[in-house]
């Protein structure tokens, strides 16, 4: 969704490196590799909704998994470089699932969130606020998956995050929690990967 901007203290990890070796423009893109690994969420001709989609690197990494018979439609309130689909440039506090459902041509096989606010240093108010973005890319993903459709999500860990794992759970026939080797070590965040969404 947003990120901070300015000197980035990781750019010598070997993640950072890995990336611009590889082509992607952010590190973060190995999370999703490690959660592709595990569960396979992402496969060919499926249609893909990214959430927070800046700067772009988690789309063209499932891009590459759902082949140019698929279809990448991301959201994001910045408009990333060469994105390999149709980018709808608002918050996705805004965005109607009419809009994102149009663009895809159909029903979301797989929903991808790891939005996260301009964080403060407040441990509990980040925590609040990124729960918020979370809460809405669930919403999202009931409005526009298909039934057995897939979803991934960002958490910040804290005191309401159990809460809002449980909330999840009767919406999808499994719910894992997931913490890549590429998050940081000083991030409170995890992953939920939801699997076979159940309307």
């Amino acid at each position: 969704m947003s990120r901070r901007r300015g000197k980035n203290p990781y750019k010598g990890d070997r993640f950072t490196k890995k990336a611009k070796g590889d082509g992607f423009e952010a590190r973060s893109v190995y999370k999703l590799d490690e959660i592709q690994r595990r569960f396979r969420v992402l496969g060919q001709n499926r249609r893909v909704v990214d959430l927070g989609c800046y700067p772009g690197s988690w789309s063209r990494y499932a891009f590459q998994k759902v082949g140019r018979r698929g279809v990448i439609v991301g959201v994001d309130i910045e408009e990333p470089v060469g994105f390999p689909g149709t980018a709808i440039v608002r918050s996705v506090l805004e965005v109607t699932p009419e809009e994102i459902l149009d663009a895809l041509g159909g029903p979301a096989d797989v929903v991808l969130s790891d939005m996260a606010p301009r964080t403060t240093g407040n441990v509990l108010g980040d925590h609040v606020r990124q729960l918020e973005l979370a809460e809405r890319a669930v919403d999202l993903a009931r409005a526009l998956l298909r039934p057995g459709g897939h979803l991934v999500v960002k958490v910040f860990d804290g005191e309401d995050a159990h809460a809002f794992v449980q909330g999840v759970r009767p919406s999808f026939d499994k719910v894992k929690r997931t913490r890549p080797e590429a998050v940081r070590q000083s991030s409170r965040e995890f992953f939920l990967v939801c699997l076979a969404y159940q309307p």
